[in-house]
């Protein structure tokens, strides 16, 4: 799968690097960066600008969180990623409807988009137990 770290090349494998979300919401960040190079320049810059940050944020604070000494602060970070994830979700209905992603484009963006979400939900249970929930 595009995107994905390639295991034959020899060297250090961060931790973060090891979780399949991560790798994934690197591969939907791909994609968008993608779709967004052929939107015309000087044409919704703002819009494009928010949707390349918060496509990216979420592999970042997955990262950053990974890299954390506290279970608490990964948690925290696995949140805004999902924050992230969410406002990307946001910004490619707005897409769709401005017609700057296809349909197609569009739903093949919200599927992986709710993939990387399930994910996100089965990592942060995990990592605070099962059946015990921080708020």
């Amino acid at each position: 799968m595009e995107g994905r770290i390639d295991a034959s090349v020899p060297g250090y494998v961060f931790p973060f690097e090891k979780l399949e979300v991560w790798n994934d919401s690197v591969a939907l960040a791909d994609l968008i960066l993608g779709l967004l190079d052929r939107v015309p320049q000087g044409r919704y810059i703002r819009l494009v600008s928010q949707m390349e940050g918060a496509a990216v944020s979420v592999s970042q604070n997955i990262a950053e969180g990974k890299g954390r000494q506290h279970r608490k602060e990964f948690l925290q970070y696995l949140s805004i990623a999902q924050g992230s994830l969410y406002e990307t979700v946001t910004l490619n209905e707005v897409f769709r409807i401005r017609k700057i992603f296809t349909d197609e484009e569009a739903f093949d963006i919200r599927r992986r988009a709710e993939l990387i979400d399930r994910k996100l939900n089965g990592l942060m249970n995990a990592v605070r137990g099962k059946n015990r929930r921080e708020d």
